[in-house]
Order: C-alpha cells, then sequence, then structure tokens
C-alpha cells in the first residue's frame, strides 16, 4: 500500500510582488524520482521526489533572480514557499499534530486535507487497511509544516521566520506508509535518520539520574523558591521516608530583572550563602543524590540584562538581536563559551543538572536575524556541548517541540512531551492524558519522553500515577509543604526510589489513534517492559474522560509491539484474572472519570508470577523465572507482597530457603504471599502432579 503523487504545485511570496502560483512545466521520472520543474517570473524551482524503500522523499530547491546592485524583490517573511500536492488516494480519517502554542503539539481529528490546522509537524493517516505517516522536515534553514489549502489538496508552507532570501535547497518531507501508524511513524525516522544522520531514541542516552524518583519545585512554590522553603521540603521527605533521589529547583531563584538574567548566581534575597552549603547538607541527611536548575534557553525568558554581571566579559559569546534582545550566541562555537562558564559556576555550587526551557521560542527571539533551523541546532549543540561537560549530559529540554527543536538537538535524550501539569485546571487531567498520549507516537521516535510532574495529594492523584507508570519516562512529583503522599508513591518505586519504568512512550492502541477521546471518551495507552529475563509483558490503561458511563474492549493486539501468544490478564484495581488467548476479546464499562489498568503477562510456565501485587507494573519487578524439576523459581528484585497464577494444586513455597507455605493465601484465583524481605528475594513454588502447562 502506497500514496502515489498526482499533481504538483507550488507557490512563492516574494516581498514586493507578492504570491506567484506555478505550475509544473516539465515533469522527469527516471526509476523511482519524479522531477517536477516550474518556471516563473524571475524565478525557477525544482521539486523532486524519490522513492526509497516505499518511502516518499520530497526535496525542493527554489532560485530567484537577482540584480547585482539594483532593487531586489526576494522571498518574503510570510509563507514564503508553499507547496501542493495531490494524490491517488484520499485518508479516510487522519490525527494532526499540530503547534497549539509555540512549543507544544497537540491532536485534531480530521477527515480531510482543508481541514488540516495550522503549524501541523505531523499527519497519522489511516488508508484503507493500512496507515501512512507525513513528517515535514525541518532542514538547515527552512523548516516545513502542514497547513489548511484546497479541497483534497495536501499544502505544506517553508519557513525560515527571515524574509530577503533568494533561494532555497531543503528536504521538505517523508512520507511513509506500513501495516499500522506505528510501523509508518518508524519507516519516516529511520529514513529521516539515514538522510540526515540524526541520532534515534536508542541512540540517545536516558540518564541514570532519571531512573529515580525527583521532587520539582514548581508547582509547590512557583517563582517564590527560598532556601527556607528548600530545606523545609526536604526535610518533609526525609521525615516522610519518601526516597527521593533527585530534588528540581525550578524558576525563581535566578537573578532577574523584570524578564532578563543579571547574574549567573542565585538570587541572593532568596539564598544568602548560594547553594553550596545548603545542598551539602542536605545531601547528608536525605536520599537526595542530585540537585538540579531550572533555566530558560535564553538565559532568562527575555535572555540577559545589557551591562549586568552576567553579560559581563561574555560579549563574545552573546548575540544582540534585531528586536533588542541579548542572548547565548547560535553558533555552537560561541554560545558554548556562555553555557560553559555558567554550568561551571554552577557545579561548583553543587548543581548536577539542568532543566532547559522555552526551545521553542527560538523563533521569536532571532526572528528576521537567523534562520530558525540553524538558530535552533546552533544553540542546541552549544548548549549540549556545555551540559555534557559539566553535567554529564544531565539534561531535560522542555517547552521544545517545535520540529526544528526536535531535529535540532545534537544527542540530548529527555524531551517534556506536553504542556504543563496543571494542579487546579478542572479539565487538566484530560489534557494532560490527550497530548501525552498522541504525541507519543512520533515524538518517541527521537526521544525518551518526560510526561511531567503531578500532585501526590490530589483528587486525580492515582489516575496521574498509572499514567506516569505506564509512560515509560521519569516519574516526579510537586506537591507543596506538608502535602506529600508517600503511599500515591509506593505502587510506583522500589524502596531505593528507583522507578518501574517501561519500555518506551505509551501510545494510544490502534483503535483509538483516529478517534477523538473527547467524543468518545475513552482513551487506552499501551506500553510494554521486560518480564523475567527473556520476555516481554505488557500494559493497557484505560480512561473514560467524560462524564457518563463508556463501553469498550481490548485484545493482546491492542499493544502492537507486544509479542504475539497467550497471556494472564491481570486487573490491577480489583486484582483478579485470568488467561486472554490470541484473538480473545475483553469487554469492560468505566463510569465517567474512572480509569483500569490491564497487565498482560505471558503464559510460559505452570506458575505464571504477577510480581509484586502493590507496584503498578507489578510483573517489572520479576527478575528471572526459571524451572527445576517440578519447582519453579521466581527471583524478584526486591521483596514485598507477591502474587501469582496457576490452575495446579500448590504443595510448597520457599523464599530464600525458608518454608512460608502456611503463610500463603488465595483470593479471587490469585496466590499472594508477603516475603517479608526486603532486597532480592528467591522464591521456590512446588506444584503436585508433572503436568507444565497452564492452560
Amino acid at each position: 500500500m502506497n500514496l502515489n503523487i498526482t499533481e504538483v504545485s507550488i507557490q512563492l511570496n516574494r516581498q514586493k510582488s507578492g504570491r506567484e502560483r506555478l505550475n509544473a512545466e516539465k515533469i522527469s521520472k527516471a526509476g523511482t524520482t519524479a522531477e517536477y520543474f516550474f518556471q516563473g517570473e524571475k524565478s525557477r524551482a525544482v521539486l523532486t521526489v524519490r522513492e526509497q524503500d516505499g518511502i516518499l522523499i520530497g526535496r525542493i530547491k527554489v532560485e530567484l533572480g537577482n540584480e547585482p546592485f539594483r532593487e531586489n524583490d526576494n522571498l518574503a517573511f510570510d509563507e514564503p514557499i508553499k507547496i501542493e500536492l495531490e494524490f491517488d488516494r484520499q485518508p479516510e480519517r487522519m490525527t494532526a499534530m499540530y503547534l497549539h502554542r509555540d512549543w507544544w503539539t497537540q491532536p485534531a481529528f480530521i477527515q480531510t486535507f482543508e481541514e488540516i490546522p495550522e503549524r501541523t509537524q505531523s499527519i497519522y493517516m489511516e488508508i484503507g487497511e493500512g496507515a501512512a505517516y507525513l513528517l515535514p522536515m525541518a532542514g538547515e534553514i527552512y523548516k516545513t509544516n502542514a497547513c489548511p489549502g484546497r479541497a483534497g489538496v495536501l499544502t505544506l508552507v517553508m519557513t525560515a521566520y527571515q524574509s530577503g532570501r533568494r533561494e532555497a535547497e531543503e528536504t521538505i518531507f517523508f512520507i511513509s506508509c506500513g501495516k499500522h501508524i506505528y510501523e509508518a511513524v518508524e519507516k519516516a525516522f529511520y529514513q529521516a535518520e539515514k538522510e540526515t544522520h540524526l541520532p534515534l531514541r536508542k541512540d540517545r542516552c536516558y540518564p541514570e539520574i532519571f531512573e529515580y524518583l525527583g521532587w520539582c519545585s514548581w508547582d509547590a512554590f512557583y517563582t517564590d523558591i527560598t532556601e527556607s522553603k528548600v530545606r523545609k521540603k526536604a526535610e518533609e521527605l526525609r521525615r516522610k521516608q519518601v526516597p527521593v533521589r533527585w530534588f528540581l529547583m525550578d524558576d525563581g531563584w535566578l537573578s532577574v530583572h523584570g524578564q532578563r538574567l543579571y547574574d549567573l548566581m542565585p538570587e541572593k534575597e532568596k539564598f544568602p550563602e548560594g547553594f553550596a552549603s545548603m545542598i551539602q547538607e542536605i545531601k547528608a541527611k536525605s536520599t537526595i543524590d542530585w540537585f538540579g536548575v531550572w533555566h530558560a534557553f535564553g538565559g532568562y525568558w527575555g535572555g540577559l540584562e545589557p551591562g549586568s554581571t552576567a553579560a559581563a566579559g561574555e560579549q563574545a559569546h552573546l548575540y544582540d538581536t534585531a528586536n533588542g534582545k541579548l542572548l547565548p550566541h547560535p553558533t555552537p562555537e560561541k554560545g558554548y563559551g556562555f553555557f560553559r562558564r555558567w554550568y561551571e559556576k554552577l557545579r561548583a555550587e553543587g548543581i548536577d543538572f539542568v532543566k532547559v526551557d522555552g526551545q521553542s521560542a527560538i523563533k521569536n527571539y532571532y526572528e528576521n536575524d537567523i534562520p530558525v533551523c540553524s538558530a535552533a541546532k546552533g544553540t542546541h549543540e552549544a548548549l549540549e556541548g556545555a551540559a555534557s561537560a559539566y553535567m554529564g549530559g544531565r539534561l531535560i529540554n522542555c517547552m521544545g517541540m517545535a520540529m526544528e527543536n526536535i531535529l535540532g538537538r545534537p544527542g540530548s535524550g529527555l524531551s517534556r512531551n506536553s504542556d504543563d501539569f496543571v494542579p487546579n485546571d478542572e479539565h487538566g487531567f484530560a489534557k494532560h492524558l490527550i497530548q501525552n498520549s498522541y504525541n507519543g507516537i512520533y515524538h518517541n521516535e527521537l526521544y525518551h519522553c518526560d510526561w511531567d510532574m503531578f500532585w501526590t495529594s490530589h483528587p486525580d492523584a492515582q489516575k496521574h500515577g498509572i499514567l506516569r507508570a505506564v509512560s515509560g519516562g521519569p516519574v516526579y512529583f510537586s506537591d507543596r509543604i506538608g502535602e506529600t503522599d508517600k503511599a500515591s508513591l509506593e505502587p510506583l518505586i522500589y524502596r531505593d526510589g528507583r522507578i518501574l519504568r517501561m519500555d518506551r512512550s505509551a501510545k494510544p492502541s490502534p483503535d483509538c489513534v483516529f478517534t477523538d477521546p473527547r467524543e468518545g471518551g475513552l482513551l487506552k495507552i499501551t506500553n510494554t517492559a521486560h518480564y523475567g529475563d527473556r520476555q516481554k509483558a505488557g500494559a493497557i490503561a484505560v480512561y473514560n474522560i467524560l462524564g457518563k458511563a463508556h463501553h469498550t474492549s481490548f485484545t493482546c493486539g491492542d499493544i502492537y509491539d507486544l509479542p504475539s501468544g497467550d497471556f494472564f490478564l491481570y486487573d490491577w484495581k480489583r486484582q483478579e484474572g485470568d488467561i486472554l488467548k490470541k484473538g480473545d476479546e475483553r469487554t469492560l464499562t468505566l463510569f465517567g472519570g474512572e480509569c483500569a489498568l490491564y497487565l498482560l503477562i505471558p503464559c510460559r510456565d505452570r506458575v505464571i508470577p504477577i510480581g509484586l501485587l502493590g507496584k503498578y507494573i507489578s510483573f517489572h519487578a520479576v527478575e528471572a523465572v526459571l524451572e527445576e524439576e517440578n519447582s519453579q523459581i521466581v527471583i524478584l528484585k526486591e521483596g514485598g507482597l507477591f502474587g501469582f497464577f496457576t490452575g495446579e494444586e500448590i504443595e510448597s513455597i520457599f523464599v530464600n530457603g525458608k518454608d512460608c507455605t502456611e503463610r500463603l493465601a488465595e483470593e479471587n484465583g490469585i496466590w499472594k504471599l508477603d516475603t517479608l524481605t526486603e532486597g532480592k528475594t528467591v522464591i521456590s513454588i512446588r506444584c503436585r502432579g508433572a503436568d507444565t502447562s497452564v492452560m
């Protein structure tokens, strides 16, 4: 199944003469490559569409005639190049991922090309029995977005956020097809990696720090953060024995006048002695191993204050924009000098990592100064160089989902996947769920996705907890002083604070990709994780975001990357389950605002370990499963309430060599035993009889 282009047209927008529409005067085809030639008034263009491995790759070259010294009429700032494509078939349904703000994308569920929102940077398409994916590219100078256009026509618009350029030569799109949307998206990014040498997620680092539980100051203090408050929060976490391992001081610590940074050190009124002694003392008394700080991509939201201490001696590393901002220089060598100096000072103060916000403000910072893509790539390279040298690569990218940022980072691996968690927004959970789920389909191809913080003391705390459990990203919270609920966190972490992290970013099940959960009510999101030493198990989280009951169904096939087979289906909330064979379907009803969590554990042996029942992703705790004559050995990463299923009669169960058979109990068909151990635990289960099948 392929999409084939049947018609192409181009529109140029020039500074003085305005818009000029060009139709192809000549089409040249050779093998799998088609070239469309356009000629206009002192302009010419070539659009090349090449098919490689079933993927359409579009590349354009535009040249304008130019006078040696007389007045010229070059490309305008607004929509300088527009491309219209017609295909031999139309998608039945589409989900367009568009920038609803400069830094975040969210889905629009549409049926026709003319419904595409402005600034769309990914489109999932349902075509017949398969799927297709459009990836508009951010190149060296220009970025490409999809936008609304004529009926039946896919319209792409290029922009550099800079006027006066006379030429363009960029790869503008990849269009891929597959059995399902996940395959189509993967193919497009794999091809993009070959064309651009851009590292995929598997080649990007996930810093070890984010394997552990964290806390962030933002929703606790907002910008009103002080040393006293940091100490009080750290003491609360110590007293409640919450094993937080990293602590992020968000916006509010910096020395700023208005919206501009005037000193590279902490605000003296808030942190009179700086950070060093405070951090040293807190680390000595608590489980916290890493302290981090937040800052904006430009230093602060409005950049640096001219003539300030922060700017002193840094002019070689700073850039004065035409719109009056003083910013880190967008060339890698010069920009690195600024971040290097800053991070060197922060490291001396005990800072171990950074979160860098406002990254997609690049277009606003440098418009009409520097092309958006080159500014983004240069600044990201400078930032990451310093973060690697001084912070060990421990970096959270944030507010950076514009494609020039996504495709502009040379190696960092962690990127925020949605707008902020907003504690007091009554519709906030639904927005948070939808953005993260649908963004993950494409964003996860390049990044480990960060689903943001949450409150443990909140009406939606369990729903947020389950969401973080299946997210595949960091887990951190932001409760105010005195409000942390340790019980809300325990299903997410081991005793040392390590999270039970899944393999990838959670994504909607195939039947949810093209349907709006705000209308249908239900959204199913899925993920996988290692189970034992050789297999994978899966999770399906189901959310009803509307106010009335809804029905749905699911199968093992809803988890697209779960190996085929039979599974034990465990209902986490009800703590019950049964065998779900390949092809079987289960139905469920959720009332308004409810959620459910189902685990699918492979049926391999006569005993099926579910894992630690108090954890959302209980099977994550199963380190290994071994067969030994008529016994099964289960190695848990740590002890706790252990559960398993079997159709056999239990003869005995030993924990670390000690007979615990008398304490074993059955409830709803699930065998349960508190191991009464803390560290790695070895459980031996012996069944009567010789049948080794659970079926």
